[in-house]
């Protein structure tokens, strides 16, 4: 007489995981789960379950401004500290002053070669090493509160139009001349207005930030050297551009009404330039050494 092995229990139907009475043999293209005709929905291939389209269809966690909400390190402050880490190092490395000259800003060459008002925010003073170390240092307090809050592309607009502020505003407030000028700190005093606005806007207290503010604008004219007009115009530019993405009305239009508040500021700035520009010549010249 011979044994053989028990014969198999028959596997329970596929049930439908939200309707655990209904049978169903058709499965989700996404999870593989068994989707019942009342929570299947039509897909590209084949069809989903409900659950899955629903957590396709979910919008992105975002900041109150409109950005996209992100973990780890501020990149752009990163890219930033990097960037002017390697124009410093070019600074040195390369001779006769040719990163200086060719990219520090001078109003007497505003007319002529305009993009110095943004490129002479990543030079630094070969002489004064503290220059860059607490520019950067700064930078990376302000960078990692704003970055993630603004989001990484309103912070970078926020930055530049602060850097090309700070020129302005030099320019405005101080003589035509060759004398060169270099720095990230009309961008950082931006970032100072930033940081003021998103406080005030979120009801934070912002004294601890004014008396910052004050010590390091008070320092323009006790140590010379450094040009508070550039501070000055980076502060207001940066304040403004964060009051244009800050108080822009979430919904529908927020990003548009973002948009078209930086380019007003932008264009503020630029119309300043031209103004003050029909009032002087645009003499060329070569730069004098740092």
């Amino acid at each position: 007489m011979s044994y053989g092995m028990p014969p198999a229990e028959p596997a329970a139907p596929p049930v439908c995981p939200r309707h655990p009475d209904r049978v169903s043999y058709v499965r989700c293209q996404r999870c593989g789960r068994p989707a019942c005709p009342e929570c299947q929905r039509p897909a590209p291939v084949g069809v989903q379950c409900i659950d899955c389209v629903r957590e396709l269809s979910a919008p992105a966690a975002r900041t109150r401004y409109g950005a996209a909400v992100r973990s780890g390190q501020p990149i752009v402050t990163w890219t930033i500290i990097a960037a002017c880490a390697v124009v410093y190092a070019l600074q040195w490395l390369l001779p006769n002053d040719l990163v200086y000259q060719d990219f520090a800003y001078a109003t007497a060459l505003t007319g002529l070669e305009p993009w110095r008002m943004l490129t002479s925010a990543f030079l630094h003073s070969e002489g004064f090493v503290l220059h860059i170390v607490l520019n950067m240092y700064t930078l990376w307090i302000f960078g990692r509160i704003l970055e993630p809050v603004l989001g990484r592309v309103r912070y970078l607009a926020v930055y530049l139009i602060s850097a090309l502020g700070g020129s302005v505003g030099f320019f405005l407030l101080t003589p035509v001349s060759m004398n060169g000028v270099i720095g990230a700190s009309g961008a950082i005093f931006g970032l100072f207005g930033a940081l003021f606005v998103v406080l005030r806007q979120r009801g934070g207290d912002v004294r601890q930030l004014l008396v910052l503010i004050a010590i390091n604008a008070a320092l323009g004219f006790v140590v010379q050297g450094i040009a508070w007009q550039a501070h000055l115009g980076g502060l207001i530019a940066g304040g403004l551009t964060t009051a244009a993405i800050a108080y822009a009305p979430r919904g529908r239009y927020q990003l548009l009404l973002q948009i078209g508040g930086m380019a007003l500021v932008t264009a503020l700035l630029v119309i300043l330039t031209v103004v003050r520009l029909g009032t002087i010549g645009t003499p060329g010249a070569v730069l004098p050494g740092i």
